[in-house]
């Protein structure tokens, strides 16, 4: 039963989405796209209004079924708001989250202020523990 997303990987410039943020928000979106590039193998692409590296076909118990980007974020109102990390850390995401630093949890993301806010291989760990699930 594949239904289609709303979120879709289309054909945006990635580049002109990080142009449009204020400048300290632009060097936090250039290095979580060279951090998720880098771990998840991927070039960034842009699915919506957010940044997603890699390719994910999940399917639920449901039988409901869908695409999604493996890694992937986004800059929150205009780069005045949080910047949401979509990256689950799988088994290893309490112990992860514990050592990250400063962040709140939503729904399905990780919110933080500022790339700074945050420990930087804690965060490559995130990403690689999420990629282990993804693709095991």
């Amino acid at each position: 039963m594949a239904t289609v997303n709303k979120t879709q990987p289309g054909d945006a410039d990635v580049q002109a989405y990080v142009a449009a943020q204020p400048e300290a928000r632009a060097a936090d979106c250039q290095a979580l796209i060279a951090l998720m590039q880098r771990v998840s193998g991927h070039p960034p692409r842009m699915w919506g209004r957010m940044v997603g590296c890699g390719h994910h076909h999940y399917v639920y118990d449901s039988g409901r079924e869908g695409d999604i980007f493996e890694l992937g974020f986004a800059s929150g109102a205009g780069g005045k708001g949080d910047i949401s990390l979509y990256v689950s850390g799988g088994s290893e995401r309490a112990a992860l989250l514990a050592r990250l630093g400063k962040h709140r949890e939503g729904k399905g993301c990780i919110y933080i202020k500022r790339l700074a806010d945050v420990d930087a291989d804690v965060l490559a760990q995130l990403c690689e523990a999420t990629l282990h699930e993804l693709r095991a």
